[in-house]
This record gives structure tokens, C-alpha cells and sequence, in this order.
């Protein structure tokens, strides 16, 4: 009897076991959302073109002249850019070869996850763009920076010496003593081109934007990580390529990423350069002075500024001294020989 009741109560609790409901397991709490893709706003992708541009044209200038409109075409070429431009396009076209760095990309995507820490760490490398130079993988992103100024600077800067030669070459040709035609209109314009904003090359536009955002190579060879301190530009370089990983580089705050790439010092050395442009077109007369004051103030200048904006150590040109023969006099007189004095006789 008692084994029944056991019986019956144990089926009785396996049945009401068997008919209850599971129990209520909580969901799983929802992913994050995804950081926002590494992107620059087109606007600074332009700037960055105009400036790969300027580059481009002004090295390509050849030191053989064969005539007076050869060299006003050269002078053209190479006076033509707009010193602050090229300064926001040199830095923008060095952040761009930063984010070429995986290790820095992915660095930088560790601080993106989280809105409010993404929005954080973008306010510090605004009100201090050196933040980013401390970053996970700053390093070796420096180097493609200053690799992608300096070797462009170095460039330009050999470019300009092999014109400024070729001014003291041409000199024995006939044409180029002659008196540059309308010296005054041929200032004015170097004035006019040197305040005028470029205008990249569409191509050129369209691979900086895939190099941006990952989806090409720049083409700059591997680098070894570079130690600080850095230069205000690169540091301003690398300020810009964190916030395009953060994605705080994009249309919305265009102007707030224009206004850290001011760089005051590097904005001297070229503007600098313009002024003795300037003076030296404005005594300029024959031709071949034309071509000096290209190859030393358009080109040599204006390379130096941006060998220096990447930190790398500035060319030296050191002065002409002849060499002096001890042996021989260079200019001297001899002095007349004292004569007897006659003698009455």
C-alpha cells in the first residue's frame, strides 16, 4: 500500500516535471555598433591633390632652355602655388601616407568602439594634436609622414639646383642676355599664380580617396619607425590621420581638421620664399637671371621648406671661395722702381 502512494506520488511529480515550462534564460545584451569607417573628407583629399599636383609639374621642370618663352613657361609652372594651400596639402597628402600604416590604423580603432571615448580622445588630439603622436603604432605611421614630405621636398630641391645651374650654363648663348620682354607684367603674374588656389588632377583625386580609406596603396616604400620628437607638421599629419580613424576627419568637421593643420612655422619658410621670388624677378633683366631666380627661390627655396617641415636635415649649399695660389699675386701692381738721381755734371 505505502509503496503504491510512493509510486503514484513520484509519477505525479515526473509529470508535472515533464508539463512545466523552461525556464526564462535573459538575452544576450546587443553588440556594439561598429567604429565608424576611416574615411577624409573630400575636401582634404583635394588638398592633398593640388598639392601632389604643384609637385608633380614643378619637378618635371627640365634645366636645358632653349629660348626666352621656354623660360617664362618654367617660371609659370613654378611660381605657381599658393603657400598656405600647399602647406595644408603637404600635410593632408603626409596623413594620408600615415594611414597607410596598419599598425597606427589599428592603434587608433582600439579608442573607437565606445561613441563617448571616441569623441574623447578626438577632442584631445583637437585641442592637442601632439595626443596623436603618442598613439599605438605613431611611430612607424611618422616615418611614411616624413618620408612622403622629405622625399618629395628632396626632389624639388635637386630639381631647382640643376636649373639654377643651368643659369650660369646658358649664359654663353646668345639669347639668353637679351632682356626679358615686359618685366613688370611677368611680376605681376608671378604674384597672381602665387595667390591662386590649384586644382588637383581628377585621377590623382580618386587614388588619394581609395588610399584614404584603405582601399589602395600609396606606393611609399616600407620605413623603419621613427623616433620623436617629430615636426609640428607631421605631428599635425598624424593629428589627422587619428581622426580619420576616429571618424572625426569627415565633411561635418572639415573646418575644425583645417584648423589644426595650421602650421606658423613651415607658413613663414615658404612665404619666405615667395618674397624673394618676388625681389629677385622684380632686378631680374635677361633671361638667364630669370632662371636663377626660378631655380633658387621657386624651387630650391620652396623644397628646403618642405625637407624641413619633415624634420630631415636641411641641404647645404656652401659658398664659392676660389681657390688662392700663394705663389702668384691676384691684382697686385709692382711698385716703380726708384730711379737714380742724375747727377749734374
Amino acid at each position: 500500500m505505502f509503496k503504491a502512494a510512493l509510486s503514484a506520488v513520484l509519477a505525479a511529480t515526473l509529470l508535472a516535471a515533464c508539463s512545466s515550462a523552461p525556464p526564462t534564460v535573459a538575452p544576450p545584451p546587443p553588440a556594439p555598433p561598429p567604429p565608424p569607417p576611416v574615411a577624409l573628407s573630400p575636401r582634404l583629399v583635394e588638398q592633398a591633390s593640388a598639392y601632389r599636383f604643384y609637385m608633380d609639374h614643378a619637378t618635371a621642370i627640365a634645366p636645358s632652355f632653349a629660348d626666352g618663352p621656354a623660360v617664362a613657361q618654367s617660371l609659370r609652372v613654378g611660381v605657381a602655388y599658393e603657400p598656405n594651400q600647399l602647406l595644408r596639402g603637404a600635410i593632408a597628402y603626409a596623413a594620408i601616407a600615415a594611414l597607410q600604416d596598419p599598425a597606427f590604423v589599428a592603434g587608433v580603432k582600439t579608442y573607437a568602439g565606445d561613441a563617448t571615448q571616441r569623441r574623447e580622445v578626438a577632442y584631445r588630439i583637437i585641442k592637442d594634436p601632439a595626443y596623436a603622436a603618442v598613439m599605438p603604432g605613431s611611430a612607424s605611421a611618422a616615418a611614411l609622414a616624413i618620408a612622403a614630405l622629405g622625399d618629395g621636398g628632396q626632389r624639388l630641391y635637386d630639381a631647382g639646383k640643376a636649373v639654377k645651374q643651368s643659369a650660369y650654363d646658358i649664359q654663353k648663348q646668345p639669347w639668353s642676355k637679351a632682356d626679358v620682354t615686359d618685366r613688370d607684367a611677368r611680376l605681376g603674374q608671378a604674384k597672381t599664380l602665387s595667390s591662386s588656389a590649384i586644382t588637383g588632377d581628377l585621377a590623382e583625386t580618386a587614388r588619394l580617396t581609395r588610399a584614404s580609406n584603405g582601399a589602395e596603396a600609396l606606393g611609399l616604400a616600407a620605413a623603419s619607425p621613427a623616433a620623436p620628437p617629430y615636426t609640428q607638421t607631421v605631428i599635425r599629419a598624424l593629428a589627422v590621420a587619428a581622426l580619420a580613424v576616429l571618424g572625426e576627419a569627415g565633411d561635418a568637421n572639415v573646418d575644425t581638421v583645417m584648423a589644426v593643420m595650421a602650421e606658423p612655422n613651415i607658413g613663414m619658410c615658404m612665404n619666405l620664399a615667395k618674397l624673394n621670388l618676388y625681389q629677385c624677378l622684380a632686378v631680374s633683366r635677361p633671361h638667364y637671371e630669370d632662371v636663377f631666380c626660378l631655380g633658387q627661390h621657386a624651387m630650391m627655396d620652396t623644397g628646403r621648406c618642405m625637407i624641413k617641415a619633415s624634420g630631415r636635415q636641411e641641404p647645404f649649399e656652401p659658398k664659392f671661395i676660389p681657390t688662392v695660389d700663394p705663389s702668384k699675386t691676384y691684382g697686385a701692381t709692382k711698385k716703380p722702381a726708384k730711379k737714380k738721381p742724375v747727377r749734374g755734371r
